[in-house]
């Protein structure tokens, strides 16, 4: 039997440890057991495509038999890049997120980086935590949601030189690298398409406006559509609350127990719509019949509703292809300019006429 001796290698490429031996098996001894040099080593393990596939697999095999695995730190550390990217995103709990992160992971995997994501839960002072410690830790570059957050926190990655890209808004006048939509303009379409069913009395349920910039230009964009039609804006009937499908429901019997009901409800996501229509459903009442409910983004809850939901769809997925892209250009040295993507309106079986009556009032 062959004794491979294992030492502990002072290169940049210090390994991981064996877990038979307690030792840690070098790239030497790799090479050692496969009987090639180093330098095919590497090449198996780095550019695979540049040696034959009889060595290749005489290699990989060595290295099964030890163990061994690089220190990508180390790499990195010698490199001057992790090819770590990170990605904080507001929240968890539902889908708005998942199609644009799915396809953000999977460009940045074709060019060679790994995704690290993290949940803010909608607080300002949490993803500040984050964004250090993602930053502390080595991120080459960060994924963000929208602009509202303290101009410190920019400086703060601009002193860093951390390229950052804003995703879910889009605002031409910001100075900001940025890849999403105009939130205020696709609602202002949908408000528009509302209207013209003839609703004069609009109620929108719809995230904090204070400390959400995409939530308030959403609602802003339904005041213009109401100014353009002749209506006042401040009539428009504002409910907050918090984004889930049973704050949706509470918020939707809010705003029915009014004297006078909205006769449609704008709601500013599809998870926020969803609760609407249960609610609506548990009080009885007929959709669109009774009350039109529109939502925002189209996710996949929205085509398989109960009532198949009339929304805004948004392009998530080529939305998160073309940030990854402008990240890793702005990582190689480039500039890469701001994309605003187009939105669309999505008709379902949710928005139609107004009641008769134009107001339909308390029974």
């Amino acid at each position: 039997m062959t004794r491979v001796a294992f030492q502990r290698s002072t290169g940049p490429m210090e390994e991981v440890s064996n877990s038979l031996t307690g030792e840690v098996p070098t790239l030497a001894d790799v090479a050692a057991t496969a009987g090639v040099s180093t330098a095919t080593v590497s090449r198996c393990l780095n550019t695979p495509d540049r040696v034959t596939k009889k060595t290749l697999k005489i290699v990989m095999d060595a290295v099964d038999q030890l163990g061994y695995s690089p220190n990508y730190s180390a790499r990195a550390l010698a490199a001057g890049r992790t090819n770590t990217i990170g990605a904080i995103i507001p929240t968890m709990e539902n889908a708005i997120f998942a199609r644009g992160i799915q396809a953000f992971q999977e460009e940045l995997q074709q060019n060679g980086c790994t995704l690290l994501v993290a949940s803010s839960s909608y607080r300002q002072d949490l993803e500040e935590e984050q964004i250090k410690t993602l930053t502390v830790r080595g991120a080459d570059a960060l994924l963000l949601i929208g602009y509202q957050r303290n101009p410190q926190i920019y400086n703060y990655l601009a002193k860093r030189n951390i390229p950052t890209v804003l995703t879910w808004a889009s605002n031409p006048e910001k100075r900001h690298l940025s890849v999403g939509f105009d939130n205020r303009l696709a609602m202002r379409s949908l408000a528009d398409l509302v209207l013209q069913n003839g609703h004069t009395v609009i109620g929108c349920v719809s995230a904090d406006t204070t400390a959400n910039d995409r939530a308030r230009d959403r609602v802003s964009g339904i005041r213009d559509a109401m100014a353009a039609a002749g209506l006042d804006p401040s009539d428009l009937i504002v409910q907050e609350t918090q984004y889930s499908i049973e704050k949706g429901d509470m918020a939707f019997r809010s705003l029915m127990s009014r004297e006078v009901r909205p006769t449609a409800v704008m709601c500013g996501n599809d998870v926020l719509a969803v609760g609407a229509l249960r609610a609506a459903t548990a009080l009885n009442m007929s959709i669109p019949g009774d009350v039109s409910i529109t939502g925002f983004d189209d996710i996949e809850l929205a085509s398989v509703a109960p009532v198949p939901l009339t929304t805004v769809h948004v392009p998530h997925r080529r939305m998160g292809q073309c940030a990854a892209r402008a990240l890793m250009s702005a990582i190689n040295g480039e500039r890469p300019e701001s994309v605003e993507l187009p939105t669309t309106i999505c008709r379902r079986n949710t928005l139609g006429p107004a009641p008769h009556a134009g107001v339909a009032r308390k029974s």
